[in-house]
């Protein structure tokens, strides 16, 4: 499982790779975050949990980043570690961080993911997840 992320016009593309599909939109949320902070720094202290329904895999890596970014702003915390699971249509996620601190690093706000160069994927064995995300 790894990451990416690019610029694109004003705003930045995320892409996530791994062997499941689950592991690349977990790849995809890593690199969201890693353009807010240095993941390195954060501690892994409190868990969320995030469900949702979708059986388009390109409308759920965008419902999934924007909830994630959403749970982000409503609790004040930064992610570094998630787990995504799919059974058909419904997706459960664990997701876990730390509250924003001052020693943390503030890289550039991710606002939201868009349907620009929107793409889930299997490519050679490897899924691929990628979109734009608004900063």
């Amino acid at each position: 499982m790894s990451f990416s992320y690019f610029e694109h016009d004003a705003d930045m593309g995320v892409i996530g790779y791994g062997e499941t599909m689950e592991q690349a939109f977990e790849a995809a949320a890593q690199a969201v975050f890693a353009i807010m902070t240095n993941l390195d720094g954060v501690q892994s202290r409190d868990e969320i949990t995030i469900e949702f329904e979708e059986a388009d895999p390109e409308f759920a890596l965008v419902i999934w980043i924007n909830l994630i970014l959403g749970k982000a702003r409503e609790s004040g915390m930064v992610f570094n570690d998630f787990r995504l699971q799919r059974n058909g249509h419904q997706w459960r996620a664990r997701i876990k961080g730390e509250k924003w601190h001052d020693a943390l690093e503030r890289g550039i706000e991710v606002k939201g993911a868009t349907f620009t160069m929107l793409s889930v994927r299997q490519e050679k064995g490897i899924w691929i997840a990628q979109c734009v995300v608004d900063v």
